[in-house]
């Protein structure tokens, strides 16, 4: 019985680090890439962002470090009022993710 729980709680934490691959980055931290080159401008980005959404207004940005790639996510609201998330590489602009928010 001892086993099994110590497996249960093994594999409980091995899960929870797996889904905790991401990190966010701080501000200053993100500079420091946009500075180096290392990822795009935030402006780039979020024209980026907002050339899929014509009209649409940004609410809400983050940076993540997932998996050693830079992750930038964007929420918009368009002018019907309907949220998109956005996902980019934060690197070169290309759209990961772009799907309406539930």
């Amino acid at each position: 019985m001892k086993r099994l729980i110590t497996f249960t709680t093994l594999a409980t934490l091995v899960s929870a680090a797996t889904m905790a691959q991401g990190r966010d980055l701080g501000p200053d931290e993100a500079l420091r890439l946009r500075d180096a080159g290392t990822i795009q401008s935030f402006e780039q980005l979020n024209e980026t962002a907002l050339a899929k959404h014509p009209g649409a207004r940004i609410e809400e940005t983050e940076l993540e470090d997932e998996y050693g790639r830079y992750i930038y996510q964007v929420e918009l609201r368009d002018a019907q009022g309907v949220q998109w998330d956005l996902e980019l590489d934060a690197s070169n602009g290309d759209v990961l993710k772009n799907h309406q928010d539930d």
